[in-house]
């Protein structure tokens, strides 16, 4: 049995991770919050899984406080674990290593251009973390589109919450294009990557991209809730100027091609966009 050490534990996906995977691994955990870095011995430890990072935020953080926390934070972690004999290191990072919403499709292979701090800090990570790379420690890098499944905060939250009580919406025939990974799928790739110990960059992605109108008509479908998406003029226009950030999310499309990773892992997705959005809203 393989032992981890797991940072961010109680977040939303190393939660679901230890839940589904205590019996398989024997799972330690670190926090920077609690826990002192110095003191920290991981010499029994075959693999480190680093969730911990100060993720995008709406109000928005300092480029230094992403600096400390993504990057110092994440090199700390990883100089320890490979002095202590660690042999593998799986960083989550995040595909707005690549940039923002475009129509094409980001691949494994995509040239990183990241616009915001919190990308910027994340690429960062992941360069310094393959400078460390040898045959005796691989690092395993995990980008990710949004993750959703129970519990989820953030925008998809909100969007429940808004189809929970309201039946009539202005999002019809929205035709953008948007990759996302249920957390089932996710921990599966994670799973694979360390069972195969396999090192190098490995993209996460549900097996169809879909519209925002179509994921507002699953969502409906599983409160069992009616809903109308109506078109109305001039709406999408007015939330450009009004709300950018918010017309992004709705209207931009982000899809990703993780071809490369599925045929590097032998992955098939153990769950379909629709089974996701099912879980998501009645947990699994």
């Amino acid at each position: 049995m393989k032992k981890l050490l797991i940072t961010g534990s109680n977040g939303f996906v190393g939660s679901y991770f230890i839940k589904k995977y205590k019996d398989k691994y024997d799972i330690k955990t670190f926090s920077f919050l609690k826990d002192d870095i110095n003191s920290l011995d991981c010499s029994d430890v075959d693999v480190v899984f680093h969730l911990s990072a100060l993720v995008h935020q709406m109000g928005g953080a300092s480029c230094e406080e992403y600096e400390r926390v993504n990057v110092i934070q994440t090199l700390q972690l990883a100089k320890k674990a490979k002095e202590n004999g660690v042999k593998q290191f799986v960083f989550m990072s995040t595909v707005k290593v690549y940039g923002e919403e475009t129509d094409s499709k980001y691949s494994e292979n995509s040239i990183c251009n990241p616009e915001d701090d919190y990308g910027k800090s994340k690429l960062k990570a992941e360069l310094e973390l393959q400078k460390l790379e040898d045959e005796d420690f691989k690092v395993s890098i995990i980008r990710t589109p949004i993750v959703y499944g129970y519990g989820v905060k953030a925008n998809i939250k909100s969007l429940i919450n808004l189809v929970n009580k309201v039946p009539l919406l202005p999002f019809g025939n929205i035709k953008n294009k948007r990759s996302m990974v249920y957390i089932g799928n996710l921990c599966h790739l994670v799973d694979e990557v360390i069972t195969q110990e396999k090192s190098g960059i490995f993209l996460a992605s549900d097996d169809e991209a879909i519209s925002t109108s179509r994921l507002i008509e699953l969502i409906a479908k599983n409160l069992d809730k009616k809903i109308y998406l109506v078109k109305i003029p001039f709406f999408e226009s007015l939330l450009k100027i009004l709300k950018p950030s918010f017309h992004k999310r709705l209207y931009g499309s982000l899809e990703v091609d993780n071809s490369i990773t599925k045929e590097k892992l032998n992955l098939q997705n153990p769950y379909s966009v629709e089974d996701g959005i099912k879980l998501m809203i009645n947990g699994e």
